[in-house]
């Protein structure tokens, strides 16, 4: 999806940045447009770009700076290009894997230097089936919703486990356990330290991190993660270190929480203000919690969220979030949750445009839809009006349809951008 984006913001940004997490195809993606290329976990090329930083600007462009973070004065040094030279578009392509560890002085670059976020591989892009129906249409008010897919719980179970990461899902099964493990492994203990960032409790961190996995698709209290990561255990880390687990793990791109959604204007009350836990692909949080297939398919696991049902449930949102977030950025549009506080109301997906129109979208592991899957949808129309553009069913199965009462029921694998 981000292919699009970045060609035209070729055409007319002078300086663009590619933000995610390791293993989303950042270089690869930039590689294939670049001239040349300076990454900075070279040791030689960094310190030749460290003694040099005019070096970038001297290169045949377009120049990509791979994991520029790591040499985080580039930055400053492509946005005085930028500014020397405000139509020299195409020019500069920064990759990175991790925001700008604290203390570092740089300047923001806003108005200079474009930030594009790569995600995991969304459903569509990974080429298992033609989507039918689009969300961009879903928000315009006029989606033809039709079509049918083979797909079945079984096939987003695997595509889950096989995760949307290019080169870890084409990878023989019996091996792609390893490759999540060493991933995150590498999160631990290297990357976080690679960007500036020193942990004294490595094993406490990865504990951590396993209980937010186990949380996917909950707002479970970071407290109540705290005590499932360090259970047993009588001297905790403090609540400030804990924050800064989360902190350094989304400068990594590695947790990706969905925000609560406040309506702008509408007095819709009592409303939550937590983010929903996600991290950067569920399958990472199946390969932490060490649920196979066939477990996942027996409804093993526990999750925290009642609206999710089993842990599979969780997952399946997970995927369905991490599909239509992607589809979303190419509208620019914003995604949220809506959950009141005592619970009686939630939605897992809300996706608002600039002129605060907006989608709805339930998440629902089941091939059959009735009434009480609906019940939220048809109350946030009550509430919303016509700022609701369409209210739609997310599920697993097979065909595409449009209920008596104006409801969308799509198959995940058939919502496309």
């Amino acid at each position: 999806m981000v292919d699009a984006i970045l060609d035209e913001a070729l055409e007319g940004v002078v300086a663009i940045a590619l933000e995610g997490a390791k293993g989303v195809g950042k270089t690869a993606t930039a590689s294939r447009r670049a001239k040349t290329v300076l990454n900075m976990t070279d040791p030689r090329t960094r310190a030749v770009v460290h003694g040099n930083y005019d070096l970038v600007t001297q290169a045949e462009p377009p120049v990509l700076i791979d994991e520029w973070q790591l040499e985080p004065q580039v930055w400053d040094r492509v946005r005085i290009a930028v500014d020397d030279d405000a139509r020299a578009y195409g020019r500069f392509l920064l990759a990175g894997s991790a925001g700008i560890a604290r203390g570092t002085r740089i300047h923001s670059g806003a108005g200079r230097i474009i930030r594009l976020l790569m995600r995991p591989m969304a459903l569509s892009e990974r080429g298992i089936q033609e989507p039918t129906v689009s969300l961009r249409d879903l928000h315009a008010g006029n989606a033809s919703i039709a079509g049918v897919t083979p797909l079945a719980v079984k096939d987003y179970v695997d595509e889950i486990l096989r995760s949307g990461f290019p080169g870890i899902r084409e990878t023989p099964q019996r091996f792609r356990n390893r490759q999540l493990d060493g991933y995150l492994t590498r999160i631990v203990d290297r990357d976080l330290r690679e960007n500036g960032t020193i942990m004294r409790r490595p094993a406490t961190l990865r504990a951590w991190l396993e209980a937010y996995g186990a949380a996917t698709a909950s707002t479970a209290d970071y407290t109540k993660i705290l005590d499932a990561a360090t259970a047993g255990e009588p001297n905790k880390p403090a609540r400030a270190t804990v924050d800064g687990y989360r902190e350094h793990l989304r400068r990594l791109f590695i947790l990706d929480p969905v925000e609560a959604w406040i309506p702008t204007f509408i007095p819709l009350k009592r409303l939550t203000v937590s983010a929903k836990h996600h991290l950067v692909d569920p399958a990472l949080a199946a390969r932490m919690v060490g649920i196979g297939s066939q477990g996942l398919l027996l409804g093993e696991g526990d999750t925290p969220s009642p609206s999710a049902g089993t842990w599979l449930g969780a997952l399946f949102e997970s995927l369905a979030v991490q599909s239509v977030r992607t589809y979303a950025d190419m509208m620019d549009a914003r995604v949220g949750h809506l959950r009141t506080k005592n619970g009686d109301r939630e939605i897992d997906i809300i996706v608002e445009t600039n002129d605060r129109k907006i989608v709805a979208l339930e998440v629902k592991l089941s091939d059959t839809i009735d009434d009480n899957d609906v019940r939220h949808l048809h109350w946030l129309r009550q509430q919303m009006g016509p700022l609701l553009m369409d209210a739609v069913v997310l599920h697993t199965g097979q065909y595409a349809y449009r209920r008596q009462d104006g409801i969308a029921v799509i198959p995940l694998a058939l919502l496309g951008p």
